[in-house]
């Protein structure tokens, strides 16, 4: 019985380490610093693609794409609440 009792309560605490893990990933994919980092990576290569393929000022240029991705991400969140309520429908 004792063994039992152990072994149910290493089976919580990996559950918990786990649901802990997933709360921190769910977290970090909805952050503004990864969706700023993102935006910032977006932008570099993006401009050196124009600056050194290119040959155009990238500077002003690589705004347009790294904008469209920031969009991108604040409005992909109403899209899945639609998505959830009438495709999905669990």
């Amino acid at each position: 019985m004792d063994e039992q009792l152990k072994h149910l309560e290493d089976r919580v605490i990996k559950i918990e380490r786990r649901n802990k893990l997933v709360e921190t990933d769910k977290a970090w994919e909805t952050s503004w610093s990864r969706k700023i980092l993102i935006a910032i990576f977006t932008y570099l290569a993006i401009a050196l693609y124009l600056k050194f393929i290119v040959g155009i000022n990238p500077w002003i240029n690589a705004i347009v794409p790294t904008v469209g991705f920031l969009l991108s991400t604040l409005t992909l969140p109403f899209f899945k609440k639609l998505w959830s309520i009438y495709i999905h429908k669990k």
